[in-house]
């Protein structure tokens, strides 16, 4: 038996609708020529997370070879992929099983003498990232006949989103956050598309990699040229985390101690680390990753929370808001999250936004998976950048207009409960409101940014145009 299985450049193991079986550098070019309409095996959040490594990892290919053409074909991929290890001709990198465990695999580090992995991961789902603290919502460790594509997943998205707990560290692009890593891009609309408003895979992903390259900026805390891309090639000592000075600015992460096996069958073996692979030090709570907002002074990350991605939240990321009569505007966009060269006047660009929010009430866990995506016509997509204060200003009026009916309908309500005599209005009443309260919320974030872009196009019209954009909301909540 080889000593090295399941070689990702040369086996096709990642089932693609409606292809079939590809490899990895198949999957690349696929995705090039927007041939793919599903990844079948993912689980819902794992999307993202591979969506991201794909990105990263061509990013970080073309740009080694000084290329920035995205190449259609599978054997340029797999020359651009070897581009990044040049150092092992035997492609152990890109195998998920490499029984010589003082040479890296995919994902998965080499494991230095004296360190023993002896926590066991039975089945990819136990290794994968978990969706809820009390584990009821999506089973752990039920995946018992799983295919290696599973636990490449898994790997992927444990690596590369992983979050702090009593007994790890958390991945640099996650910053201080508790929760898993965030994904908020712009991303093509397609009519070919089943799901109306999600992207086709493929646009998504070239224009996220053209995107990457024409942002891309060098950064004192990063390697200028010949950075470390794949961290799991390097050594992982037990004292010695790598310096950010030593890594490429796209670098793909792995943040925990792992290695697959193939003994009787595919399992995997692990070891808790607190300190980590590298040195967060120099970043100060900052990640530079393209997918998440930072925030302008307070050195951190966005982190989702258990409101999703509320129209409140979008908007206060997006467009700022008003805080003691005052404009604010906190949160620097991801260069993702922002309009590049390709994006034309006339182009339908799509909103992405989708995390696994933390659970700052437990010391380990996750809430669960939540996306949204928001449709943009192309001249309000434009509007992103240079106008983004008068979406500011249209999306605060929204915002109070919504809180206005919310007051309305709560004293409403309370005055009934209380028989309709205010004298009677006591404190434990206004609880009788919050379901009715909830609903309002729920169907003003329903219909909440197709009435922001067509108030924005009004405007353009003049102040009678603008004057009836504002009622037809008004007239929808009530």
């Amino acid at each position: 038996m080889s000593d090295r299985m399941f070689n990702l450049l040369e086996e096709a193991i990642i089932t693609a609708a409606p292809l079939g079986p590809l490899t990895l550098p198949g999957t690349l070019a696929a995705l090039a020529r927007d041939a793919v309409d599903d990844f079948p095996a993912l689980r819902a959040h794992q999307g993202m997370f591979w969506h991201m490594f794909l990105v990263q990892l061509a990013a970080l290919a073309l740009h080694r070879a000084s290329e920035t053409e995205i190449p259609e074909d599978e054997d340029s991929w797999r020359r651009l992929l070897r581009g990044l290890t040049a150092d092992f001709p035997d492609d152990e990198p890109w195998c998920l099983v490499v029984d010589d465990w003082s040479k890296p695999a995919f994902m998965q580090a080499a494991v230095p003498d004296g360190v023993k992995l002896d926590k066991p991961i039975p089945s990819p789902d136990a290794l994968d990232l978990l969706i809820t603290a009390k584990n009821h919502d999506l089973k752990q460790a039920v995946a018992r006949r799983a295919e290696p594509e599973d636990w490449l997943f898994a790997l992927v998205t444990q690596q590369t989103g992983g979050t702090r707990d009593v007994q790890n560290s958390s991945t640099v692009r996650t910053g201080n956050s508790n929760a898993p890593r965030i994904c908020m891009s712009l991303a093509p609309y397609s009519a070919r598309c089943e799901y109306a408003q999600f992207p086709r895979l493929g646009s998504w992903f070239s224009r996220s990699v053209v995107r990457l390259i024409e942002s891309r900026k060098d950064n004192e805390a990063f390697c200028e040229v010949g950075g470390l891309g794949l961290t799991w090639l390097s050594e992982w000592p037990k004292d010695k985390p790598i310096q950010t000075k030593e890594l490429d600015i796209w670098f793909i992460e792995i943040c925990r101690r792992a290695r697959l096996s193939n003994t009787e069958k595919l399992h995997a073996l692990s070891r808790s680390d607190k300190s980590g692979l590298i040195d967060t030090q120099p970043l100060k709570g900052q990640s530079f990753d393209p997918w998440t907002p930072t925030h302008k002074t307070q050195g951190r990350l966005f982190a989702l929370s258990s409101k999703g991605f509320h129209y409140k939240v979008i908007v206060r990321l997006l467009f700022g808001e008003r805080r003691k009569g005052e404009d604010v505007h906190d949160w620097v966009l991801p260069p993702l999250l922002e309009l590049g060269k390709s994006d034309t006047e006339t182009r339908t660009l799509l909103i992405v936004a989708q995390g696994v929010a933390g659970n700052p009430g437990v010391k380990t866990g996750s809430i669960g998976f939540y996306s949204r995506i928001v449709p943009l016509s192309g001249r309000v997509s434009r509007a992103l950048g240079p106008r983004r204060a008068e979406l500011h200003q249209l999306a605060q009026a929204q915002v109070e207009i919504i809180a206005e009916f919310d007051r309305a309908l709560r004293n409403a309500l309370v005055l009934a409960a209380a028989g309709g005599e205010q004298d009677r209005v006591q404190r434990d009443l206004y609880k009788h409101s919050e379901p009715a309260r909830a609903h309002l919320d729920r169907y003003a974030d329903e219909i909440f940014f197709e009435h922001l872009w067509a108030r924005f196009e009004a405007q353009e019209a003049g102040t009678d145009a603008l004057r009836k954009a504002e009622k037809a909301f008004a007239a929808k909540l009530w």
